[in-house]
């Protein structure tokens, strides 16, 4: 007999249609084969000839925690370019260098978790250098042209897999794992919903993460908007990840759930299909999703969606197809393209705040460069591994030569003295190696701590001067001679072993903290302070070491050398993206950390033609008034410091854009949890004093001019011309902005919103016309009366300039929508959440499931108002749907109460309807006040 071939299996057949594959690779699978994929690193199944999977590579401006890699700036900094067309070659160029990576070592995941479209909505989030913009236009469109570079463009299998990054109204650090953004309807669909809806509409995505907080008083991980929204918006099957812990926060910090059955079945049923946590163990995972399929909490078609969905990825990645895969085993790595693309992208996101005239630089300048920043390449902790390293310093010396650059750092040079009188001295050593990250975005532990196999500090009579950095808030870095910081190691010992801070825990920050007549030195990172015993320097909890700081130059006095000798001073500032403002940690204000004001204020007095360079992950309020320059960058990657200097010297006109408002002080900000955009007249939309630069602001060492601006409606949209001409003496860049605004608004409006823009390179005298169609809907707002987007009838303006504020051309269209009615109340009633206007409430869940209540903030006091409701002829009964202790009063137009309701209910979720007499017609303002822990629903009115 003759052994025959057995058949192909269906899933197995690139003929078949990906849909009819999964159905029968799903059929193969045994219940526990497929909970085990609902991990995020899910087994191979050996007899199905199934390979392993991980969802989650990190690759928000390059391919990150794998080694090295291109580093382009970070996301802020692509934002600021605001060329979608760059951004796309930008992601084209990290998914071709994840399939590269991906050849050599398998543990490369082609899921790839980016971009990040939270909005920047406050300047002190943390993560602010991970967003785009605090627009959901501009947010959206550069997401979508970096979502499309990492798909590619191949119509049936994608380069890589896209998951947008974190759903949703997710801007705080700060608890951000037990916090509740309070998100009102209209800011949930004019504002958050917004950048991620068109993103995923323009289909490049593959799903989602949700984020770690709490919307409304429910928790992402279970929120009915993945359902409601997000799968709504198209007919790919999305894939949603959780962040890593997260599910073990439903019932760990968040306690929203009591057994962590119950919170897996609720991640599961919400629409969360690969769970990240407890690392690369998936075992508690999968006793939990066990537990609730035998407690009746799910069924095995409940887990057969989540992994349809997972599947639905692996097939578009060409995983089961790897001899019709055009991507397989292909990629491109560190090639001259994409180091050419790298310092394109770095130079196009530089911004011009300011400049009298001294820019851009000769020649033959004489300069200073100055700074903390100086000399630095900082990464983030979504970077990879330099691969090439380009400081400003570096960047100045290559373009105008090393005899035409001075050099000071500006740091305090120090020595520790302890209290025997020997001084804390550093051992030579060799150098430390670079970092390599984990599952996770954890670092090695071995890294985590630094290096145990460096000799660890010892006293002496001289000591090591040390570079002391404060870096704002009294969190200071101390550095070694040869440039390695110290750090403590797993040990407890202090060594001068890394090459920069950095690690999920940051080892190689202190504080000096004032102690009978010296100074105690604390470890951030253990809560520790330093100690000298026999065995060496190290932290410990006892015994701390009281240390005089001797110091042997400030900082200023170095500075103020070489400005003196110079032509023009450059004081490089900024961040380090490690410290003060990042992931877990949220700035506590927009000031410049006090010793770099100082190194700025010491520049200026000797050299006036001093200009800053700030190169940070976030904007700053400074005293720009007597700078002749400003000039601003995120971190830009590996070829920052060259891009810079092309900048100052006139080889490209800078021409990136603002991202997001820079505010003049710390008092023009909201609290940082107030997600009410509107209510608190955040960002350029609504904010109505006078910032310190404005969204969209950017200057050029060319001019342009616009002329001829002419708007009519046709076929769904308004038809926007006008004419730009380049009326300088050199070719750039200009960033044309289209605004509109409703000038005669029923309902608070933007000041200005967004509705179109474009980046276009113009050479000197080049006049050209441009042609924008902006759809009727982006005049819509949505109207919480009818619970819908409206277009309201009336007059409009359409802004065209060079920033929110430079406005130079502007003309009205006349919009045929609908008119403003009275809300309509009889039998409809109002919806709690559906206020026009609220103080000192926030939004909470209805039901563990779905649905918003109103509640006052923290049990205290608040009020409602909802505007213009129709009685008709008449009401003599309100209803509402109550819950938990207190009281809520009705009132009309601000007058007497005309019903007080107290629910007595005994928990949040226990709802009774309670009923009072009133009397009412016609159009009236209702108001609400709410007292104690109170939860409405819903009010009603009948006749």
């Amino acid at each position: 007999m003759t052994a025959q071939t057995p058949p192909t299996p269906p899933f197995r057949d690139p003929q078949l249609p990906f849909a009819k594959r999964i159905d029968d690779l799903l059929a193969r699978l045994t219940l526990d084969e497929k909970a085990s994929f609902l991990h995020q690193f899910a087994p191979a199944v050996e007899r199905l000839g199934i390979a392993a999977f991980r969802t989650g590579q990190e690759a928000l401006h390059g391919v990150a925690w794998m080694g090295p890699a291109t580093i382009f700036p970070q996301a802020v900094g692509l934002g600021a370019t605001w060329n979608t067309g760059l951004v796309r070659r930008v992601g084209e160029a990290v998914s071709k260098e994840v399939r590269a990576m991906r050849a050599h070592d398998d543990r490369v995941g082609l899921n790839v978790w980016s971009p990040t479209v939270n909005l920047l909505r406050h300047p002190l989030w943390g993560r602010n250098e991970e967003g785009y913009s605090e627009d959901p236009k501009l947010t959206s469109a550069i997401a979508t042209a970096y979502t499309h570079g990492l798909r590619g463009d191949h119509p049936t299998y994608w380069r890589t897999a896209p998951v947008l990054k974190h759903w949703l109204a997710h801007n705080n650090e700060t608890g951000r794992d037990v916090t509740s953004s309070s998100v009102r309807p209209r800011v949930l669909h004019e504002y958050d919903l917004r950048a991620f809806k068109e993103t995923v509409e323009a289909g490049a995505v593959a799903g989602v993460m949700p984020a770690y907080n709490l919307v409304n008083g429910r928790p992402n991980h279970v929120s009915p908007y993945l359902r409601e929204h997000l799968r709504a918006w198209t007919d790919e099957d999305l894939l949603v990840c959780s962040d890593a812990g997260a599910p073990s926060n439903l019932v760990d910090s968040e306690h929203y759930f009591d057994t962590h059955e119950q919170a897996t079945a609720a991640a599961v049923l919400a629409g969360v299909d690969s769970f990240t946590d407890h690392g690369t163990d998936s075992s508690k995972i999968t006793a939990r999703i066990r537990g609730a399929l035998e407690q009746g909490l799910l069924t095995e078609s409940d887990i057969d969606t989540a992994v349809r969905r997972q599947l639905s990825v692996r097939f578009r990645l060409g995983e089961f197809d790897p001899h019709y895969d055009p991507h397989a085993g292909t990629g491109e790595f560190d090639t001259p393209a994409h180091r050419a693309l790298a310092r394109e992208a770095a130079e196009q996101a530089v911004v011009l705040l300011r400049n009298d005239g001294l820019l851009p630089l000769a020649h033959d300048t004489r300069i200073a460069v100055v700074g903390l920043l100086a000399d630095e390449c900082k990464l983030d902790w979504y970077s990879g591994t330099l691969l090439h390293r380009s400081t400003p310093l570096e960047g100045l010396y290559e373009r105008f030569g090393a005899e035409r650059v001075e050099f000071a750092e500006g740091v305090d040079r120090v020595r520790l003295r302890t209290s025997t009188g020997a001084f804390l001295h550093v051992p030579a050593a060799p150098e430390a190696p670079d970092a390599v990250r984990g599952a996770e975005g954890a670092l090695d532990p071995a890294l985590l701590s630094g290096r145990t196999d460096l000799p660890p500090l010892t006293t002496d009579a001289t000591g090591t001067e040390l570079a002391l950095v404060d870096w704002g808030e009294g969190v200071l870095t101390l550095r070694a001679p040869d440039g390695r910081y110290l750090s403590v190691a797993e040990d407890g010992h202090v060594r001068a072993s890394a090459d920069q801070p950095g690690g999920w825990v940051v080892q190689e920050t202190f504080r000096l903290e004032p102690h009978d007549s010296g100074h105690l030195l604390r470890h951030i990172g253990t809560g520790r302070h330093v100690s000298v015993a026999a065995d060496g320097v190290k932290v410990a909890e006892e015994n701390p070491e009281i240390f005089e700081l001797v110091v042997t130059e400030r900082g200023e006095e170095a500075v103020a050398r070489v400005a003196a000798q110079a032509d023009v001073v450059l004081v490089v500032a900024g961040n380090d993206p490690h410290i003060n403002g990042r992931e877990t940690e949220d700035r506590t204000s927009l000031n410049l950390p006090a010793q770099q004001e100082r190194l700025l204020r010491a520049a200026r007095a000797a050299n006036p033609r001093t200009a800053l360079v700030l190169v940070s992950a976030y904007p700053y309020a400074v005293d720009v008034v007597r700078l002749p320059a400003v000039l601003w960058t995120a971190h830009g990657g590996q070829a920052a410091g060259t891009a810079l200097a092309r900048v100052l010297a006139g080889d490209v006109s800078p021409a990136g854009r603002l991202p997001q408002t820079w505010y003049a002080a710390d008092a023009d900000l909201p609290d940082l949890l107030d997600y009410d955009v509107i209510g608190a007249r955040q960002t350029y939309l609504y904010f109505e004093g006078t910032p310190l630069f404005p969204f969209g602001h950017g200057l050029s060492y060319a001019s342009f001019s616009y002329a001829d601006l002419s708007a009519r409606v046709e076929d769904g949209s308004v038809q926007v011309s006008f004419t730009v001409t380049n009326t300088g003496d050199v070719t750039a860049d200009e960033v044309v902005q289209i605004y509109t605004r409703a000038v005669e608004p029923s309902a608070v409006r933007p000041r200005r919103e967004l509705a179109a823009h474009r980046r276009m390179t113009l050479a000197p005298g080049v006049r050209t016309e441009l042609t924008c169609q902006v759809p009727l809907s982006a005049f819509e707002f949505w109207d919480v009366a009818q619970d819908r987007w409206r277009l309201e009838r009336g007059p409009y303006d359409l802004l065209v300039g060079a920033s929110s504020e430079d406005v130079r051309l502007r003309t009205t269209v006349s919009l045929d929508g609908e008119p403003a009615v009275p809300r309509a109340v009889l039998g409809r009633g109002l919806d709690a959440a559906g206020f026009d206007e609220q103080s000192g409430i926030a939004l909470v869940d209805r039901t563990k499931v779905s649905g918003d209540a109103v509640t006052p903030v923290d049990g205290g006091s608040g009020e409602l108002v909802y505007r213009d409701c129709d009685f008709g002829g008449g009401v003599t009964e309100v209803t509402a749907r109550l819950a938990g202790e207190g009281v809520v009063e009705l009132s009309l137009d601000g007058g007497p109460a005309l019903a007080v309701l107290r629910p007595g209910t005994p928990g949040p979720y226990v709802y009774r309807t309670l009923g009072a007499g009133i009397v009412a017609e016609g159009v009236h303002d209702v108001h609400l006040r709410l007292r104690g822990p109170v939860r409405l629903a819903h009010v009603g009115f009948s006749g």
